[in-house]
């Protein structure tokens, strides 16, 4: 049976707690240590916002926790999007401090060697998206994968956390083309990590989240929770049912325990720590304009536009349009002041701490 930790915790003892949760179900078991570990941080936004991209204290604790138990070869890498900033999203989330705390490299993927890779699992969307074949990032081949998400609702996906936190390493600036499979495509992504990674786990913080028109126009919520797993699958069944999902609902996570790859059905996972048998957020997962406007032109109605929308240089149109909007109309107008009340909570003065 997959297990689960789930832990409550304070600003003032985040960090001993996110030891204790990855310590009660063992980590070391899902990470050896003779191998190298990548840190495959969360990077929603290049700015911060909270509960949009891995957390300081999150990657602190995570840190710590390693370097005291022995771990010596750490790598941290996050990869660029058409819309995000490797090394601005390190600098506004406040890792790069943490990181040369503990002596820890920071490597935008966009400066690794990528690699031609062809599966040994059935796909079951990856060839719709990329017919001539993909490639992904050399260094992950052989090396541990932790994953440092957050718990959040997503417009392409309902929620997000471990499974998706993937999508945003083993696939290059493209994998926007994926959105028309996404669930496809990330169940896909599941069965190349268990090809290629010598362990896998994953440390989702959920001290704030957001509800809403995730993963980065977000209302933020403060519910001081943190999860931990060697099973991307369970991990995310369980943050999807403490947000007030049904996990089997959602379509990554069915079909994810349908292959097998993971358990999605809340009732076969052990839950550690927490009883959470009666946590609900209530959340419900809306859309941006943005993603309305990437559904509207991949599947919906003006779908026939895609291929000269998305595949051709007209491409610069859409990317404009939602750095734009993200950038400099809906984070200066309701964004800030979403943050600037986050500020005055005690998870928004340790944030300030990081300086």
């Amino acid at each position: 049976m997959s297990q689960v930790a789930v832990r409550k915790t304070t600003p003032s003892t985040v960090i001993e707690d996110y030891s204790k949760l990855m310590r009660s179900i063992d980590y070391q078991q899902y990470l050896p240590k003779d191998k190298k570990t990548i840190i495959k941080l969360n990077l929603s936004w290049s700015l911060y916002f909270p509960a949009c991209s891995t957390e300081p204290w999150q990657l602190e604790a995570i840190l710590k926790t390693m370097r005291e138990d022995g771990y010596e070869d750490i790598v941290a890498m996050e990869n660029k999007t058409v819309v995000t900033n490797p090394m601005k999203g390190a600098r506004q989330n406040k890792w790069i401090p943490i990181l040369e705390k503990y002596d820890v490299d920071f490597v935008p993927l966009t400066d690794v060697e990528w690699v031609d890779y062809k599966p040994k699992s059935e796909m079951l969307a990856m060839y719709k998206v990329f017919p001539d074949g993909f490639k992904i990032p050399k260094p992950f081949i052989g090396a541990n994968v932790l994953h440092l998400p957050t718990q959040k609702t997503h417009g392409h996906t309902t929620m997000t956390g471990a499974l998706k936190n993937a999508f945003g390493g083993l696939l290059r600036e493209r994998r926007h083309h994926s959105h028309k499979y996404i669930h496809e495509v990330l169940v896909d992504l599941l069965s190349i990590q268990k090809e290629i990674h010598t362990g896998i786990f994953a440390v989702m913080d959920g001290t704030v989240c957001g509800d809403g028109a995730g993963p980065r126009t977000m209302i933020p919520e403060i519910k001081n929770y943190i999860l931990a797993s060697g099973d991307q699958v369970a991990i995310d069944a369980v943050s999807a049912k403490m947000m007030g999902f049904d996990p089997l609902s959602i379509d990554q996570i069915r079909l994810a325990d349908g292959k097998s790859l993971g358990v999605g059905d809340v009732s076969n996972i052990e839950v550690v720590g927490e009883d959470i048998s009666n946590v609900n957020y209530h959340f419900s997962t809306g859309e941006s304009l943005v993603i309305q406007g990437d559904k509207l032109f991949r599947k919906g109605p003006l779908s026939f536009v895609e291929p000269i929308l998305f595949h051709t240089p007209l491409f610069k149109v859409p990317i404009m349009a939602s750095a734009g909007y993200h950038d400099y109309f809906w984070y200066p107008l309701v964004g800030k002041k979403r943050v600037n009340e986050f500020m005055k909570t005690e998870w928004g003065q340790l944030f300030k701490k990081y300086d």
